[in-house]
This record gives C-alpha cells, sequence and structure tokens, in this order.
C-alpha cells in the first residue's frame, strides 16, 4: 500500500489480520527511512505500530477521541490520519509537527508536549460527552514512565471516583527518554510477570457465579476468597483497587491479542486500565538494542549501520559541560547530590550517575516532586542541584516560589535547554525562565557567553551560599572556546565588557553575543563604534554599569533570545524608570508574545529578526533617535 494515498483510517477497519502485519511492516520501514533524513522520535513510534492500527480499526477518530500522551508516539497516527505525504518536512519550518498538533488534523483532539496529562483531559472530555449527552469512546495512551507524573496520579484518582466511561491504554515499554524508575515502575514489572492472573481470575468468577445464593455470608465469604487470590497473584492490585477495571498485561505486538483485550474494555462501559507490553524501537534492531534512549530521539543517522551524522570534532555540548564539571566538583565535595526529573540522558549526568550512583537522584517525570525535595535536601546542609530543563521547569514553578525561594534555601538549578530549541517546537522551547523566574525574591539567574564561563559558573553557584542560583544553557554545542584548567569564582551581579565603544551599548548574554558582536561588526563597516556588554547576571544586574551607561547618555539595545515580556530587557528599562533616568533611548528585542512553532535555530531567529542584520538596523534606529532628540532639545 502506498501510505501516501491514506486519507482516513477507516479502510482499517475492512482489513484482516493478515494485512494488517503487512500494513504494520510497511510503516516501520517508511518511518526509519524518513527519520533517517529529518530526525524525530524514531524507537517510540516504532514501538506503537500495531498498537495504532488496532486502536484505528476498533474506533472511530475523531468521533472517538485518541488522546495520545506527550505525542512522542503519535507518528503512526499521523501516518493513518492522511498526512503520510508531509514527513519529508517533518520538525521543519512550516512543517509537520512532531506532536499531535489540532490545527493539522481532526483526528488531533489533544495537544502535548509534556507528559502526564493525556487522563486529566479524556476525564474532561468524558465529562463533556455525559453532559452533553453525547456519544462516542474517550481513549487515553499514556506511557508507563508519563505515569509517574504526579498529573497522572492525580487524574487516576478522579476518574476512579467518577467512574465515567473511559478507556486507559497503558504503553508499557519499560522507558520515558530513558529507563523508569520508581515504586510505580516495579509495580508494573510486577503485572508484567502475571499473566496468568486475568484467566486465573476469570475462572474464579466463573465458579462464584456456580455458589448457591444462600445468604450474605456465603456471598460475602465467595467475595473474600477472590480478593484473596487476587492478591496472592499479584503484589497490589493498584488500579482496580482505585476502581478501574485492570485488562492485561498484552503483547502490543499481537494484533489478534490487542483486537481482543480492547475490544473487551469497549463493551465495560467504565473506567478500564488495558495494560500493553511494547517494544521501544521494534524492528529496528540500533534501536532495538539500545537500552540508555539514545533512540528516543535521534537526529538524522545511516539506516544501515545506525550510526548518527554529526559534525566532526564539534565543541562539547554545553550540558556535558554541566555534568562534566559537577563530577569535577563532586569528588571534593560529598555534599554535592544532583537530582534530575528523567533527565539522566538527556542533560548528560551519564557520567556523573557513573562516578557517585549513591548521589544521583532520578525521580521519574515528577518535575515538581524533584524541585522540593531539592529544598528538603538543602534544609540538611547537603548541596542538590536540580538540574531541568527550561520547559520543564515550568512544571515546577510553585515549588520553586514556596519551597526553594521563599525559604532562601540553597538549591543550584542548572537549566538545560534554554532558549530556543529546534524541531520540538513550541511546547519545548526554553523562554520563558526569565519572564517567571526574575519575578521571584531571592534567586539569582545567570548565563554564560560560551561554554568555558559555563563552567566557571556551575563553580560559582556550588560556591554561592546565599540562596537559590540558576545557571542557564543553551541547546547544543559549545563555540569551541578554550578551556581554563582552574575553575574560578565569578562575581555576583557583575557584568564583562567585551568591546569598548561610544555610539551605542548593546547588552547581551548567553549565545546571543556571538549575533551581538557579528551585528558590532557590522556597524563598524559603517563607521559606528558599539560598546558590548556581556550581560552575563540577568537577576541581580549589575546597577554600577548601568548608571554609568546613562551617565554617558549612550543609547542602550537589550538582546535576548527569551520572552520579551518581563525579560531581561524589561529589568533595565524598570531598574532606569526607578531610578528617573528617562532621557535616553532604550530599545529592547527578544521573542515576541506568541508561541514559536518548531524549525532551526537560525530560521526562527530570523523570523523573529533576532539576526545580526535586524540588531544593526535597530541600532542605527536608537543612534538616530537620540540625534532627533538632542537637535530637539537644542532648539
Amino acid at each position: 500500500m502506498e501510505l501516501t494515498s491514506i486519507k482516513d483510517p477507516a479502510f482499517l477497519k475492512q482489513l484482516s489480520t493478515e494485512e494488517l502485519t503487512l500494513l504494520a511492516s510497511e510503516i516501520r520501514r517508511f518511518l526509519i527511512e524518513k527519520l533517517s533524513k529529518t530526525g524525530g522520535h524514531l524507537a517510540p513510534n516504532l514501538g506503537v505500530v500495531e498498537l495504532t492500527l488496532v486502536l484505528h480499526k476498533l474506533f472511530d477518530s475523531p468521533k472517538d477521541k485518541l488522546i495520545w500522551d506527550v505525542g512522542h508516539q503519535s507518528y503512526v497516527h499521523k501516518i493513518l490520519t492522511g498526512r503520510a505525504g508531509q514527513f519529508d518536512q517533518l520538525r521543519q519550518t512550516g512543517g509537520l509537527s512532531g506532536f499531535p498538533k489540532r490545527s493539522e488534523s481532526e483526528h488531533d483532539v489533544w495537544e502535548t508536549g509534556h507528559s502526564s496529562t493525556s487522563l486529566s483531559a479524556a476525564m474532561g472530555m468524558a465529562i463533556a460527552r455525559d453532559l452533553k449527552g453525547e456519544e462516542g469512546d474517550i481513549v487515553a495512551i499514556i506511557g508507563d514512565g508519563a505515569l509517574t507524573g504526579g498529573m497522572a496520579l492525580e487524574a487516576l484518582n478522579h476518574i476512579g471516583h467518577e467512574q465515567r466511561d473511559i478507556i486507559i491504554i497503558l504503553n508499557d515499554n519499560k522507558m520515558s527518554i530513558a529507563p523508569n524508575v520508581g515504586a510505580l515502575h516495579n509495580m508494573l514489572g510486577r503485572l508484567r510477570t502475571a499473566g496468568k492472573y486475568q484467566r486465573v481470575k476469570e475462572d474464579i468468577e466463573y465458579l462464584m457465579k456456580k455458589i448457591p445464593a444462600f445468604g450474605g455470608r456465603i456471598a460475602a465469604t465467595a467475595e473474600r476468597l477472590k480478593d484473596a487470590f487476587k492478591y496472592l497473584l499479584i503484589s497490589g492490585i493498584f488500579f482496580e483497587e482505585l476502581g478501574i477495571k485492570y485488562l492485561g498485561p498484552v503483547d502490543g505486538h499481537n494484533i489478534d491479542d490487542l483486537t481482543m483485550a480492547i475490544a473487551n474494555a469497549k463493551k465495560l462501559k467504565r473506567p478500564v486500565v488495558v495494560h500493553v507490553l511494547t517494544q521501544k524501537g521494534k524492528g529496528y534492531h540500533p534501536a532495538e538494542a539500545d537500552q540508555v534512549g539514545t533512540w528516543h530521539g535521534p537526529g538524522p543517522y545511516k539506516i544501515e549501520s545506525g550510526a548518527f551524522i554529526k559534525p566532526v570534532n564539534a565543541p562539547p555540548a554545553y550540558s556535558k559541560v554541566v555534568g562534566d564539571t559537577l563530577t569535577k566538583l563532586a569528588e571534593k565535595d560529598e555534599r554535592i547530590v544532583v537530582i534530575t526529573p528523567a533527565m539522566v540522558v538527556g542533560s548528560k549526568l551519564d557520567g556523573f550517575q557513573k562516578a557517585f550512583p549513591e548521589r544521583l537522584f532520578d525521580v521519574g517525570i515528577a518535575e515538581q516532586h524533584a524541585a522540593t525535595l531539592a529544598a528538603g535536601l538543602a534544609t540538611q546542609g547537603m548541596k542538590p542541584v536540580l538540574s531541568i530543563y527550561s520547559t520543564f521547569l515550568q512544571r515546577a514553578y510553585d515549588q520553586v516560589i514556596h519551597d526553594i525561594c521563599r525559604m532562601n534555601l540553597n538549591v543550584v538549578l542548572t537549566i538545560d535547554r534554554a532558549g530556543l530549541v529546534g524541531g520540538d517546537g513550541e511546547t519545548h522551547h526554553g523562554v520563558f525562565d526569565i519572564s517567571f523566574l526574575r519575578a521571584v525574591p531571592n534567586i539569582v539567574i545567570m548565563m554564560g557567553k560560551d561554554e568555558n564561563e559555563l563552567q566557571h559558573m556551575v563553580y560559582t553557584a556550588l560556591r554561592y551560599n546565599d540562596g537559590p542560583i540558576a545557571v542557564r544553557l543553551p541547546r547544543g554545542n559549545g563555540l569551541g572556546v578554550a578551556m581554563d584548567e582552574t575553575l574560578k569564582e565569578i562575581p555576583i551581579g557583575k557584568w564583562e565588557v567585551l568591546r569598548e565603544g561610544s555610539d551605542v551599548a548593546l547588552l547581551s548574554f548567553g549565545p546571543m553575543l556571538k549575533t551581538v558582536k557579528e551585528a558590532s561588526d557590522q556597524l563598524k563597516k559603517e563607521g559606528i563604534s558599539a560598546h558590548i556588554i556581556n550581560a552575563r547576571f540577568i537577576k541581580p544586574m549589575d546597577e554600577s554599569m548601568l548608571l554609568d551607561l546613562a551617565e554617558r547618555q549612550i543609547p542602550i539595545l537589550t538582546v535576548e533570545e527569551g520572552a520579551l515580556t518581563g525579560g531581561f530587557g524589561s529589568g533595565v528599562l524598570e531598574f532606569y524608570h526607578g531610578q528617573g533616568l528617562t532621557d535616553f533611548p532604550i530599545d529592547c528585542m527578544g521573542l515576541p508574545d506568541r508561541f514559536i512553532e518548531q524549525g532551526s535555530v537560525s530560521e526562527l531567529l530570523s523570523e523573529v529578526h533576532l539576526t545580526a542584520a535586524d540588531i544593526a538596523i535597530r541600532a542605527k534606529a536608537l543612534i538616530h533617535k537620540q540625534h532627533v532628540q538632542q537637535r530637539a532639545f537644542r532648539a
């Protein structure tokens, strides 16, 4: 079958098991070929091919709602709903999103890039269905890793209480991005090995029905006997004790078994979990053999060998610089512990984990717990480092405010993926953390201009004892600068002049400084002298340097790869306004007040007018504005 000819999943209802099996193989070949060029979430999607086929065969999307948790497993769903022809532009500017997208298709009923939201969304849709008197199944597909999220557990509690007709497909591949951890993971492991439970339980229920109804005592005894067998066979029936029927485990690559289990779930008309066992990376040996999540979301690769296509002799990744620095410092300070919410691999903490396994805590997809865990450690004199992506820190905002900053605890936050991240798009861009952290008392926020300054910032953060401190770092590799062998402290709140100039001051930090320098070079060709400041401390700012600029009456342009609203530039404006210094021109450049979709970082920066040419144009406009003001003043 030509996959690009698929317009609607309804055709699946006519296919036999053999035909579905052939189609599954064809879809896997398609994904392996397409993603070798574009990159994307390969292993998760290879693991749900049969499951997605059966779901679309048994349900009538979009009347029946298929809600994908996280979205890492939605590619097969996209193929079956008429989007195979768009995969050449997967995760590219203006192309197919790597996640469910309501504007793309009526079959995408829920958008998600962060995990553990599907069950709450399903509950909302089920309540709406019932209040409006409508028909249709609500199906949430959630991974075992996402089930560790507190939001998912809150939703399970409500679903069990309400007893509405919801089907939960628990896609259990033992992995999130890296191997899953925790008691829930262990509980699911016991369920995986208890395949006989469902058959034996049904036999017991059949026998119970044969017992004559001689009164309440016999009926109660029968129920206790059934429960005793249940607990004998499985250690803790988590879902059923919540009031949610449990079916499984089911082989997620056996189409007949999947069809039978999910069809049975449809008949129950109550909350039900279908526990489906799948293999991440199924059908592609390099991805099947991967045990640490490398194939979760790879870049381009060579199909035959599985070798990744990467730049030769590239500088170290910013996240590796942080991981290596933490490992180096932890050798001399036993108080240093690292906490990560399921991102050991993503944040390149595997070296620290290997060196100090007892001092790294992977808490699973549980960002709120991770933040407060760090706070608890800090109260006891430890030096906790919370390593977290900017986009995931959003989920722990209350804990950062209430449990860390309010008590002024010595917690270090290393905020990975700060800034635009590329193909993962609007759900993963780390562009809001400056705005939401800058408003919180007690916290220090800093970002290095390169990988060398970053290692010194990590050292500075761990030497700092006056409260919480955040170190931002971008996605990707460093600039290739020389790395100092000896680490040094950077004075808190002190900026750095990178170039002396007299016509305009350009204030920036992090990777944007490279672009600012390029803009300065362009301005120099036109005879304009730019004063470049590495504003490496976003909070507190270097007020003495700001006052010096005000005395010089030099126009100021702030540039940041973050939300303009409430960002660094806003802080500069607030400072000058508070000082009554408003008689010289100031302008701010940053990301506009909208969500930025996917694309390469360079393309996105061009789209939002944050290129060297754009900076040069705005700088010249500022200089012109100052000249106009001065002429008006003289007149």
